[in-house]
């Protein structure tokens, strides 16, 4: 079974939470039994997560030799210009070593839900939207790459791993999908 969750803002990649106070899982959602995150979403970002309770699929979904690549739409502080972007697609250097190659463009504000709390706004300072693929899944490398170029990252959705796509599925629900796309 392969299922593709909306993960809300502020919600843990995990069933259980042993902080205190205990933060939001997903426990509260209704998913299936059995089920496992394959991959990881960060706690302050949203979007597509997919379970399985196949061990083998989740193994070519999160292998970094699969080399699936997961598609990004990353709301930075700033206007990016092409120094920046060009820098995106041919890899950032960072504390960890140098990145794949990402593919990188500016893309007009999508429509997407409200976020809670809502991304603070700033009067003086722009904002922008850009699409990012990459294809390996460090900690919190969508928000190294863009603070690394200068564009610090203020909302991240993840909105496609690989044939898989988040679609219209409104945040904290979820559908079973055809592991073949």
């Amino acid at each position: 079974m392969l299922i593709a969750f909306n993960k809300p803002y502020g919600v843990l990649c995990q069933f259980t939470d042993r902080s205190v106070p205990p933060r939001r899982t997903l426990a509260e959602f209704g998913l299936p039994p059995g089920v496992y995150p394959a991959g990881r979403l960060d706690f302050d970002s949203e979007g597509l997560l997919l379970l399985t309770d196949d061990g083998a699929l989740a193994h070519r979904l999160t292998d970094p030799r699969h080399k699936q690549p997961k598609t990004y739409w990353v709301q930075v502080e700033g206007t990016p210009d092409p120094a920046q972007l060009d820098a995106l697609r041919t890899g950032v250097t960072l504390n960890d070593g140098p990145t794949l190659p990402a593919e990188a463009w500016a893309i007009d504000a999508p429509a997407l839900w409200p976020r809670d709390p809502p991304v603070r706004f700033r009067k003086t300072v722009p904002d922008a939207w850009l699409a990012l693929v990459l294809r390996e899944g460090r900690n919190r490398q969508v928000r190294r790459m863009t603070a690394a170029v200068g564009l610090p990252t203020l909302r991240l959705v993840r909105v496609a791993i690989g044939a898989q796509r988040l679609g219209e599925l409104p945040p904290g629900t979820w559908r079973v999908m055809d592991a073949a796309g």
